[in-house]
């Protein structure tokens, strides 16, 4: 195992390389410029005063010599400053990343709980009447757009009836509220963006988890346990279950580079400070040391869920075994 881990790490050097040298390129050959922005709002700027603000941000030099600095402070881990504002990248970043992470997470439990349940009830009573309208409900879930359920949402709860808030993650007098009060603020306000996050995921978990373990419940050892007087139930849960969980540990896997890159829509919808927002921003604004933190940031993060889905299978199956 370790032998493979090695590989494995040595093997997504030269992947990162090339990930962010593309995502580099890209960026810097899209229409438009950092200095777009300031010339809109003072519409009489200067020439001259557009070639220093060029200069200042380091874009008169040719696109290798920047590509080449860019790696140098990527190697100190310096990701310079936003052209926006000229703080810091990392400090905005750190300062919108644990909203973010918490409300992905909180998502990502509450699929993994609910898929894995209404997968199991699927697979037990597969084929009745019950198990169609959850396979049709779960579909219209998954085929609903999610900035579209939002507004539906935000329309009926929040405008209609009033019960929820449909943007921020606190009111305005929140810090005058006791401790409980701020608990329930909080989730008051994270009830819809979950929900929404959650509806579109719950449709894949469950119907992997019931695929899986209707594929299994045809192996011959399930037959043996069968025999040997276990009860259905007994079956599906010691013998079915743990042998089903590999499109799960896949599916966790992938899902953390979404911990960034899927929370792009909800944030903007539901106007939430956190790292997706702060990426769409960016791109609207032409940041380019802003849209490449971000772009390394989810780019370490997609090759770490694949490596952590792999380093996975080998205890969730014990069938797979990996050479030294």
């Amino acid at each position: 195992m370790l032998g493979y881990l090695l590989k494995r790490l040595a093997g997504m050097i030269p992947l990162f390389i090339g990930i962010i040298t593309i995502s580099f390129m890209v960026i810097h050959l899209a229409p438009g410029k950092p200095t777009t922005l300031q010339e809109a709002m003072n519409p009489k700027v200067s020439l001259e005063a557009r070639e220093r603000l060029t200069k200042l941000y380091g874009l008169d030099k040719p696109l290798s010599i920047q590509y080449f600095n860019w790696c140098k402070k990527l190697a100190a881990f310096d990701f310079g400053v936003s052209f926006i504002d000229s703080r810091p990248v990392v400090a905005k970043i750190a300062e919108r990343l644990p909203l973010t992470v918490a409300i992905n997470i909180a998502s990502l439990v509450l699929i993994l709980f609910f898929g894995i349940l209404i997968g199991l009830w699927s697979a037990r009573a597969a084929g009745s009447l019950e198990d169609h309208c959850i396979t049709v409900l779960l579909f219209i879930g998954f085929a609903m757009p999610g900035f579209w359920l939002g507004l539906l949402l935000m329309n009926v709860f929040g405008l209609q009836l009033r019960w929820l808030p449909i943007s921020g993650i606190s009111s305005l007098d929140f810090e005058y509220y006791t401790f409980w009060e701020k608990g329930i603020d909080l989730a008051r306000h994270l009830m819809l963006p979950l929900f929404v996050s959650c509806v579109g995921g719950l449709a894949g978990i469950s119907r992997y988890m019931r695929q899986a373990i209707l594929e299994i419940l045809k192996q011959p050892f399930i037959r043996a346990a069968k025999a040997k007087g276990l009860s259905f139930d007994a079956v599906l849960k010691k013998h079915a279950l743990p042998n089903a969980l590999l499109p799960v540990v896949t599916i966790v896997g992938l899902s953390i580079p979404g911990l960034i890159g899927g929370s792009v829509i909800l944030e903007s919808i539901f106007a939430l400070p956190g790292v997706g927002r702060l990426f769409y921003e960016a791109v609207m604004a032409r940041d380019y040391p802003m849209i490449m933190a971000e772009l390394v940031l989810g780019a370490v993060l997609t090759l770490l869920g694949n490596l952590f889905a792999d380093i996975a299978y080998a205890y969730v199956d014990p069938r797979i075994r990996y050479k030294k």
